[in-house]
């Protein structure tokens, strides 16, 4: 943990530092620290490149945690908020705004990103319902979860389809995940709530661990399965909405940041959650990095740095259950 917050450091300062106008990481420094003569250098940082890492941060954090949080409670490798449709319902609620116009009592520039937070939550509530239905056993709320995803897809192509090019081009900026329009107020609200519902979800670290032993087990323990499921989808439902909010879908960081702190820390969710965020914010500052470097003169959708890194490695743990399995 403490090697991965100092590479976490170095990322951001290194993230911050990288864009048109190129600074060294220690000038970022010395300006995060006010020690920086150079007014201009100031602005640069402060106004634009640093609410974009952070954003970064926050945002990678939030979908660590709720992918390791998902793993959990569905008994599935490859469950995340992405792969079980929370995302495609923000997706669907942004394009609503975008072609439909805002009726939301919500300023204009926060109407998207209300939308997007509202369906987000809408498709965790149907989730939880359309499985809960038969016990909200963790098969049925994988089931149902593909269910919706593939019913928000057909909404939002629907929605392209009907959309006028300006309204289009909105769209699919949007569903490919950009950090640049992170500002210092919506950094704020993301931060907000995960301050407000991590705490929530670490109360339970111990069910949650106990749960990784099967659902019988568990309940053998004294732990409330049901109850433990319903608020962990609260959990995620507040946090995704949270982090695709302003900045679009971004997948497989939920998929692979479990992962990789499970490898490094194991199963003991006291420490797999905030491993999982730690993991999550240092994956989706590295795609930052990534995504200003890769194409000089050219910024690339950050969505789509992380599915170029998110494919192999899920394709390499559905190999991986399948030999398990044999």
């Amino acid at each position: 943990m403490a090697a991965g917050l100092a590479a976490l450091a170095f990322v951001v300062t290194l993230d911050a530092a990288t864009g048109p106008a190129m600074l060294s990481p220690g000038a970022v420094a010395r300006s995060v620290l006010r020690l920086a003569e150079d007014p201009m250098i100031d602005a640069i940082v402060w106004s634009i490149r640093l609410p974009v890492a952070l954003m970064a941060v926050a945002v990678g954090a939030a979908l660590g945690m709720t992918g390791a949080v998902m793993q959990t409670v569905l008994n599935n490798p490859l469950a995340s908020s992405y792969t079980v449709g929370i995302s495609a319902g923000a997706g669907f609620g942004a394009a609503l705004v975008i072609v439909l116009g805002a009726a939301l009592p919500v300023p204009d520039a926060f109407a998207v990103p209300a939308s997007a937070f509202l369906f987000a939550a809408l498709a965790c509530s149907a989730v939880w319902l359309l499985g809960g239905r038969r016990g909200a056993t963790a098969e049925t709320l994988v089931l149902a979860g593909i269910a919706l995803m593939f019913l928000f897809q057909a909404l939002l192509a629907l929605l392209q389809f009907l959309a006028s090019p300006e309204a289009l081009q909105q769209i699919v900026f949007w569903l490919f995940g950009s950090l640049q329009r992170a500002t210092w107020g919506k950094l704020g609200i993301v931060l907000a709530i995960l301050a407000l519902a991590a705490p929530m979800l670490m109360r339970d670290a111990w069910s949650l661990t106990a749960l990784r032993l099967g659902e019988e087990r568990a309940a053998a323990l004294g732990v409330g399965v049901r109850g433990l499921r319903l608020r962990a989808f609260v959990f995620v439902a507040l946090a995704t909405g949270a982090a695709v909010a302003f900045v679009g879908t971004i997948g497989f960081i939920g998929l692979v940041a479990p992962h990789l702190a499970r490898m490094l820390l194991g199963e003991d969710q006291r420490w797999l959650l905030p491993g999982s965020a730690l993991a999550g914010a240092l994956l989706l500052s590295a795609a930052s990095v990534a995504s200003k470097t890769l194409s000089p003169g050219a910024l690339l959708p950050i969505g789509i740095v992380t599915a170029v890194v998110g494919v192999p490695f899920f394709a390499w743990l559905v190999l991986r259950a399948r030999q398990a399995q044999w």
